[in-house]
């Protein structure tokens, strides 16, 4: 029978530790990317009822552009085609 030959003690210790520390980093890039999935799908509800709001007020005030600091607003002019004879 061949002889079993093993690596230090502290080679073993240290390439262990090695180990540990990517299974670490690897259990918190997973938890992160758990967070990233449930802020991208707030961030979508919150895109779709702003966008659902954005409806609401152009059937009450029409096409406008408002000013987020004070709530003024200006109506959109749309650009008049122009007719080919």
């Amino acid at each position: 029978m061949s002889e079993v030959k093993s690596i230090s003690k502290d080679q073993l210790e240290k390439i262990q530790d090695f180990q540990k520390e990517l299974n670490k980093l690897l259990n918190e890039i997973g938890f992160l990317e758990a967070q990233k999935t449930a802020v991208l799908s707030k961030f979508h509800e919150v895109n779709k009822q702003t966008e659902d709001f954005k409806k609401e007020l152009e059937e009450e005030y029409g096409s406008i552009n408002i000013n987020l600091e004070d709530g003024s607003y200006t109506p959109i002019e749309k650009e008049k085609e122009e007719v080919k004879e």
